[in-house]
């Protein structure tokens, strides 16, 4: 499981340092993806075989917007294995995506890992935090 926010830099070469909470989790390897809201997906691979790619299989090709989703989703797709030091270097079409620069923020999102630019993390977190708190109902899919 993926908790917490940490703040990394990327360096010169597009790699960046994974926080030691997340290392062990990662360390059989890892999918990093495009993800919504312009950050990047980062998830176990085998996490990413066993349930993202295997769900993503059932998308009927027949269905434009998931074909689509596929696309997307797929086409920059990187598989990434960290480094002794822990880091991972992000495709410079994935970086291009997010919008990284140096500064990042990197966010434990429960079965995966997020990677934002810190400036688009601070305005979508600016702008969430008062509805996340003014929330009344439940939004979690199986709750009682």
């Amino acid at each position: 499981m993926f908790l917490g926010t940490h703040t990394p830099r990327l360096d010169e070469k597009g790699r960046i340092f994974l926080p030691a909470k997340v290392r062990d989790e990662l360390s059989e390897g890892l999918v990093v993806t495009r993800g919504q809201e312009r950050c990047l997906y980062v998830w176990p691979s085998a996490e990413f075989k066993l349930h993202v790619a295997r769900q993503l299989e059932h998308t009927p090709v027949t269905n434009k917007r998931g074909r689509d989703y596929v696309r997307m989703l797929s086409a920059s797709a990187s598989a990434e294995t960290a480094d002794r030091q822990g880091r991972i270097t992000l495709p410079p079409v994935l970086r291009q995506y997010a919008g990284l620069q140096r500064e990042c923020v990197v966010i434990g999102a429960i079965n995966r890992v997020e990677i934002w630019d810190a400036e688009a993390w601070s305005a979508y977190s600016d702008e969430q935090e008062p509805v996340y708190a003014n929330w009344s109902e439940e939004v979690e899919p199986h709750s009682t």
